[in-house]
């Protein structure tokens, strides 16, 4: 989450911050959630807490630099509002920095599965596509600006784990993506900007706007915000 929440400028919000566990980790100053038990978590860790729900922030247009949503779409009722409202208290120049465990990754299909077989949290999720994410950000007036992947190793099957690196881009197989998104207005960017290749962080210059990838390789030319823009 830390490679991809650099360029927003404070403060920062977390929507459904639960009990804390990500914002007092990233620092993150105000956390709000629906759930009184859990927001004292997340105060004794010292972050801000305000009882409320991600579809209704109780705070005015244009409030934060970042909005945090972290493994959260996948237990919303209304995803889409949550992500409007998340881009409403951004600042212009802010972004919203999603959390995601892509439905078709290994990890995505064991939390499925586990929520067929009854689990007590996974049985309330429904795991998004990346490109059911990227729909999901578009309809909120949001576009995928910088991505980075993690837990890219076969689960954990004995032993002790190890800290896995996050890999810039998004990469297949990965158990957790982490994006920020844009307003969409400012993904255009100027003319001389360079643009930036959604698989992996690849700088594509708008003089000549070339893919880095044949599309035929590519699978991710659907989520990329850029798409329109380049030659194959």
């Amino acid at each position: 989450m830390r490679r991809v929440s650099e360029l927003p400028p404070r403060p920062w919000i977390e929507v459904e911050v639960g009990t804390g566990r990500f914002a007092q980790a990233l620092g993150i100053d105000v956390g709000v959630d629906p759930a009184p038990g859990a927001l004292e978590y997340a105060a004794r860790r010292g972050v801000r807490v305000v009882e409320a729900v991600g579809q209704a922030l109780p705070f005015e247009d244009g409030r934060f630099g970042a909005a945090f949503v972290i493994v959260t779409l996948c237990f919303a009722d209304e995803p889409a509002i949550l992500l409007r409202e998340a881009r409403r208290a951004l600042t212009d120049e802010g972004g919203v920095v999603l959390g995601i465990v892509p439905a078709e990754s290994p990890w995505g299909r064991l939390y499925a599965e586990k929520a067929r077989s009854g689990h007590f949290f996974y049985s309330r999720a429904k795991f998004f596509t990346l490109g059911e994410i990227e729909r999901l950000a578009c309809e909120a007036g949001l576009t995928f600006d910088l991505a980075a992947s993690t837990l890219l190793r076969p689960f954990f099957c004995g032993g002790s784990f190890a800290v896995e690196p996050p890999r810039d881009g998004i990469h297949e197989d990965a158990g957790l993506v982490a994006v920020l998104c844009r307003r969409e207005a400012e993904n255009s960017g100027r003319e001389g900007e360079p643009l930036t290749c959604m698989r992996d962080n690849v700088e594509v210059s708008r003089e000549d706007p070339r893919c880095p990838h044949p599309s035929s390789q590519c699978r991710f030319r659907k989520l990329c915000p850029i798409a329109a823009l380049i030659r194959r």
